[in-house]
């Protein structure tokens, strides 16, 4: 019996416990609950405050405004050198990838045939000098022997007319031979211009055609871009624009170009026309068919009001911004326009009060109608930045 009631009694203990901390975790969590419900003392809500580099008003700015423009490099200056004669290469000098001065011989053609060609019409050119001699001498007879009446005018008139023969042959084979010896010197293929062999389109004995294409040559000196640009962003565009530029293989290098000419007309079956734009590569390091991705700086409008863009904030596809006005925050919805990436600074197409307080700092659980100062801020700091 006596250990029966000691056992009730150690039981009755260890219930009376266990609800004394049940009630005390209830009470706490009562306590924090009232305590979340209650920001400050007396009842009275936690006012915010925020420093005077958190906050921004409206003000009205210029933006810079850039149009997207993409496309591949391309040498401004490139030419294909063509055989001027028909026949068989003999010698090539050059190969892809080196550089090539003016005037710089590129290849040979084989010759031989040429140069019986160009004798043959020399021969036949010094055989017509001689003939002419000889025609001009008996008409110089016979007009002696015509004056004396030794000739009739018509024996006179034949030696003037094979004189005339003879004037027009040697003229024709004057021709031919010149001829000859531009084909002998065409058999030397150059390249007018300095640059880099981009192609070589022949091998040494290989037969080629009159106009055939040997050698490209490309001028790395100066890129060009070839942009399609909408039709309507054209009248924004100016000749001299600046052009920054992103190329494939360089990172985070840009490049500096400029607008430097505009089609006059759009391209078939498309609103959309072509913009050229120069690209100095003083060191060589771009090359043609590599793809860009740019922008074209067009001229500032108008000033707009605009807010730093850390000050819109987004929410369920609507734009916003947190006001401090009368000493409470407010979520105000907004309207944006323009954003110039430059500046940090976004158009604004909602009215605002210039004098309003925006805040430009992102701050997280903000709460509609919560009073919000800006603190002043105190001297020692102003005569801190003053110094």
């Amino acid at each position: 019996m006596a250990s029966w009631s000691k056992g009730r009694i150690v039981g009755t203990i260890v219930t009376l416990a266990v609800v004394a901390a049940l009630a005390v975790g209830i009470g706490l969590r009562i306590s924090k609950r009232a305590a979340a419900e209650t920001p400050g003392a007396g009842g009275q809500a936690v006012t915010l405050e925020f420093a005077a580099g958190d906050v921004a008003t409206v003000e009205a700015r210029a933006l810079s405004r850039w149009l997207p423009v993409s496309g591949t490099l391309q040498p401004v200056n490139q030419t294909t050198v063509k055989a001027k004669v028909s026949g068989e290469i003999r010698q090539v000098m050059v190969r892809e990838g080196e550089a090539v001065k003016a005037g710089q011989v590129l290849a040979r053609f084989d010759t031989s045939d040429l140069d019986a060609k160009l004798n043959d019409r020399v021969g036949a050119l010094e055989s017509s000098r001689a003939q002419l001699a000889l025609a001009e001498k008996t008409r110089a007879q016979n007009l002696l022997l015509l004056k004396q009446n030794f000739i009739s005018q018509t024996a006179y008139d034949s030696a003037e007319s094979n004189l005339s023969v003879n004037q027009g042959a040697l003229k024709s084979l004057e021709a031919q031979a010149q001829l000859a010896k531009n084909a002998l010197r065409d058999a030397v293929v150059i390249t007018t211009l300095a640059g880099t062999v981009a192609k070589r389109h022949i091998q040494p004995g290989e037969k080629v055609n009159f106009d055939s294409p040997l050698f490209t040559v490309v001028d790395l000196g100066r890129m060009e871009l070839q942009a399609m640009v909408p039709a309507n962003d054209i009248p924004e565009i100016a000749i001299g624009m600046p052009v920054e530029l992103a190329i494939e293989g360089f990172g985070e290098r840009r490049f500096k170009g400029a607008v430097e000419r505009i089609n006059p007309m759009t391209e078939a079956g498309t609103r959309a026309i072509l913009v050229f734009v120069e690209i100095p590569n003083p060191d060589a390091v771009l090359r043609g068919g590599m793809f860009a991705t740019g922008r074209i700086r067009l001229a500032a409008g108008k000033p707009v009001p605009t807010l730093p863009d850390t000050a819109i904030r987004s929410e369920a596809g609507q734009n916003f911004v947190w006001a401090i006005d009368n000493g409470k925050l407010l979520r105000r919805i907004v309207v944006i326009g323009k954003r110039d990436e430059t500046a940090g600074r976004t158009e604004l197409k909602t009215s605002l009060p210039s004098e309003m307080l925006i805040l430009s700092t992102r701050f997280d659980n903000l709460k509609e109608g919560a009073p919000a100062i800006v603190r002043a801020p105190s001297r020692e700091k102003e005569k801190a930045a003053a110094s």
